[in-house]
């Protein structure tokens, strides 16, 4: 199992909308909108490294209101 936080900034005026699509996409385990340079913070699991890549370049990556994503890894 590997695990990430992925961190988004949002267009201005979307981090809710954003949020409540990216806690649909499976594998994304919480979802919060915070304050400072990132508007929201995603907990994200997957089984292998190229499952995790395919939900954050693929699916947070191409929600709309996401312009720009970091993703941290769990070690």
């Amino acid at each position: 199992m590997v695990s990430a936080y992925v961190l988004c900034k949002s267009q201005p005026g979307q981090a809710r909308k954003a949020a409540i699509a990216i806690r649909k996409i499976k594998g994304v385990r919480e979802v919060h909108v915070v304050t400072g340079p990132y508007d929201i913070i995603c907990m994200t699991e997957a089984g292998d490294m190229a499952s995790l890549g395919d939900t954050v370049i693929g699916k947070i990556q191409r929600t709309a209101g996401v312009a720009d994503t970091l993703t941290c890894l769990v070690v």
